[in-house]
């Protein structure tokens, strides 16, 4: 009897063991999250390493994403199948590899298929889509804050690696940091993947009534899904080519200026800690006011701050406005997640949720690869700057959209 109740206890919603997943899936997104952010780190390295242009330099990382949205999705409808463990096991294993294999990359065009993927395709983006839809079946009330405390571990991951990764470079060299990071991630990723081995429960919990939280709706779009579909994949596109300006580029641009990419990566760190900050405050948020306000409310402040670093570009100022950029920006790719779990049945979250950030993943790839290009254009990131702000404004017509009702929804007929 009692082995029972504990049994009943695991499959309720918001329960003691809901959280213990969550801790586990935080753990696994944070050290899965380096995948995303070493490029970024070894930019100029790799611009000097391989005698490549800006652009050239920013192809790893662009390449990096587009292999990490397409892994994404595929891993996503695997772990809809199949429960999240088998995705976090061949994530862990490919990202280690991954990361072994680039060190000893013979030439440019190796490294970019490696990065690919190895580290994007197969690697890191187990760590992201997949296991963020895979949180949501566990939460009705608090879902909210549970996907957003999930979805913090790749910032979180640029809060610790980018200064990490920076002091191994400058250490023992770029090769040999990249063995380590795949060394660490074998170590640790597997075992945690192991906690989460439990599969969702085959009678999805039934929706609560309508109206009382950002998670507690269940609802099937009035007319074609795959309209509501692509449009939330246009707008993570827009969004997130407005936040890969200075998420990417913010290390070179401490170079151009003269501040060093030492401290381009100690801003990028303290950009990605607030973003942290942000996402929880912004998960506790969602559950009063939906995803769809927390994406408006994102998006508006997420294009105020970006245009403060058009005239700011001291270095006291440039922190100042990192931290800023942080906090404004950190809700509005988990309020993704909320929306599609409002509007579509649960059986659909993992491919769902997983094609909407793909497409904020190809938004980071096509804005980090697009600034750089501008860059090799203007000889200045202010024309980027502008680049960014446009895609932001029409992420927030998008939004406004959504807010206004102008898509409705009826309650689906069956929650699964």
């Amino acid at each position: 009897m009692n082995n029972l109740a504990r049994a009943d206890d695991h499959h309720r919603p918001d329960s003691l063991y809901a959280w213990g997943r969550v801790a586990a899936a935080l753990g696994i997104a944070t050290i899965g999250g380096i995948g995303l952010w070493a490029p970024v780190v070894v930019l100029h390295t790799i611009q000097d390493e391989f005698h490549v242009g800006r652009g050239g330099a920013s192809l790893p990382y662009t390449a990096t994403m587009v292999g990490f949205a397409v892994g994404g999705v595929t891993l996503g409808r695997l772990a809809d199948k199949f429960g999240i463990l088998p995705p976090l096991l061949v994530g862990a294993t490919m990202l280690g590899l991954g990361f072994i294999a680039s060190a000893f990359s013979g030439s440019y065009w190796q490294f970019v298929i490696v990065q690919a993927v190895l580290i994007g395709m197969l690697g890191s983006s187990a760590t992201f889509g997949p296991l963020v839809a895979d949180i949501t079946h566990w939460f009705q009330r608090q879902r909210g804050i549970a996907v957003a405390v999930v979805a913090s571990g790749n910032y979180l991951a640029g809060t610790v690696w980018p200064p990490a990764l920076e002091w191994a470079i400058s250490t023992y060299g770029w090769r040999e940091a990249y063995v380590w990071i795949g060394v660490v991630c074998l170590a640790t990723m597997l075992p945690l993947a192991l906690l989460l081995r439990r599969r969702v429960p085959v009678a999805e919990h039934r929706p609560l009534a309508a109206g009382t939280g950002a998670g507690s709706t269940a609802h099937e779009p009035q007319s074609a899904p795959g309209y509501l579909q692509g449009l939330l994949m246009f707008a993570g596109i827009a969004c997130c080519v407005a936040m890969s300006m200075p998420q990417v580029h913010i290390v070179a641009y401490c170079g151009d200026l003269g501040y060093g990419p030492a401290r381009g990566a100690e801003m990028l760190s303290v950009m990605l800690g607030m973003g942290v900050i942000s996402r929880l405050v912004s998960g506790l948020l969602a559950d009063r006011i939906g995803g769809v306000g927390t994406l408006m409310l994102g998006s508006t402040l997420q294009c105020l701050t970006l245009i403060f670093y058009i005239p700011f570009n001291g270095l006291t100022s440039l922190y100042i406005v990192s931290a800023l950029f942080g906090l404004s920006q950190g809700g509005i790719v988990p309020s993704y997640a909320l929306i599609v779990r409002q509007y579509f049945p649960a059986r659909q979250a993992g491919v769902r949720v997983s094609m909407v950030l793909m497409s904020t993943v190809i938004g980071m790839a096509i804005g980090g690869w697009m600034s750089g290009l501008i860059f090799d254009w203007t000889g200045s990131y202010r024309a980027a700057f502008m680049n960014g702000i446009a895609w932001n404004l029409v992420n927030m017509t998008i939004a406004l959209w959504l807010l206004t009702g102008r898509f409705r929804a009826r309650p689906a007929v069956s929650p699964a």
